[in-house]
């Protein structure tokens, strides 16, 4: 019996196995699905399923930047607990998946997950290995890649042991590249990210659709506040920037010297080295950001067991 490529996902989506093995299962059984299954039960590749089922939103959100190339790759792979997360066999998997980031440079998960992990196994078959073996659901929930350049210094920051994750992308002089002021610049940077999560990296970057909302709001405050519709216009620019101040990067406060913004503290720091500095892009991953939290509820749990 023949079989197409929608049979495969649809035995994926039924079973939670890899691709591949949704593939073989098809291929053994000439396409008959109840035998397909029974194919990944005996293998042990469907008992991940119900594991898929369950929350995971703990995890590590990771960053590195590799010496070969200087290329940033930034990753946030998910498990169920954080105990899981602290262990080193969950660790390595996350640093092989930032590894498989920079070698295969996928366009998105559904493709990264059909690339090589290593020799022998594709992303989507050591996932299931992980969840199979570790005894959680794991989930590679998102991950970006930045090239590295002659005129590029990347620079990673991991906070409390993958609580936050933050990849910062300087433009420097090519006499820059790899020094360490620089470099110590782009951790502090990466630190004010982490610590502020800025929505913007600067004025340019702000839509303009944001910016007439934010005029909105801000004027039927002042008129609410009772000042004439004149001075209230020159009261709303003024809050704009304070907007500015509090949304964009380059011009936040700078987090170890608050009489400076990031932008002042670039331009000391390219003036001293002798060279130019700018930020070209940063992303932050937070660990288990906008997911759905497990709730435990400790005296349902003790009630169970006494049951």
């Amino acid at each position: 019996m023949a079989f197409t490529a929608k049979d495969v996902q649809r035995l994926r989506e039924i079973s939670g196995a890899g691709m591949m093995d949704c593939k073989k299962a098809l291929t053994a059984s000439e396409g008959d699905f109840d035998k397909a299954i029974d194919f990944l039960r005996e293998k042990g590749l469907a008992a991940a399923k119900k594991k898929a089922g369950r929350i995971a939103a703990e995890g590590i959100a990771y960053a590195t930047v590799y010496d070969c190339c200087g290329d940033g790759v930034i990753v946030e792979v998910n498990s169920e607990t954080d105990f899981v997360a602290r262990a080193t066999p969950f660790q390595e998997f996350v640093t092989g998946v930032a590894a498989a980031v920079l070698k295969n440079k996928p366009a998105d998960i559904e493709a990264f997950l059909e690339t090589p992990f290593n020799d022998t196994l594709t992303v989507a078959q050591t996932l299931q290995e992980k969840v199979l073996t570790i005894g959680e659901n794991i989930q590679i929930r998102r991950f970006a890649h930045i090239d590295g350049g002659e005129t590029i210094q990347n620079v990673a920051y991991v906070h409390m042991g993958g609580r936050i994750a933050v990849l910062v992308s300087l433009n420097v002089s090519a006499n820059l590249k790899g020094n360490e002021t620089v470099i110590e610049l782009g951790r502090d940077i990466a630190m004010q990210i982490c610590a502020m999560n800025p929505s913007y990296l600067d004025r340019e970057s702000v839509p303009e659709d944001v910016i007439a909302h934010e005029r909105e709001i801000l004027m039927a405050q002042t008129l609410e506040e009772g000042k004439p519709e004149k001075v209230a216009a020159r009261i709303v620019d003024g809050r704009i920037g304070k907007f500015y101040q509090e949304n964009c990067l380059v011009d936040q406060a700078f987090v170890k010297d608050s009489k400076l913004t990031v932008a002042q503290q670039i331009a000391e720091v390219a003036k001293t080295v002798g060279g130019e500095i700018s930020v070209a892009r940063y992303i932050r991953f937070e660990k288990g950001e906008g997911l759905q939290k497990r709730e435990d509820n400790f005296a349902e749990e003790i009630a169970k067991l006494t049951k």
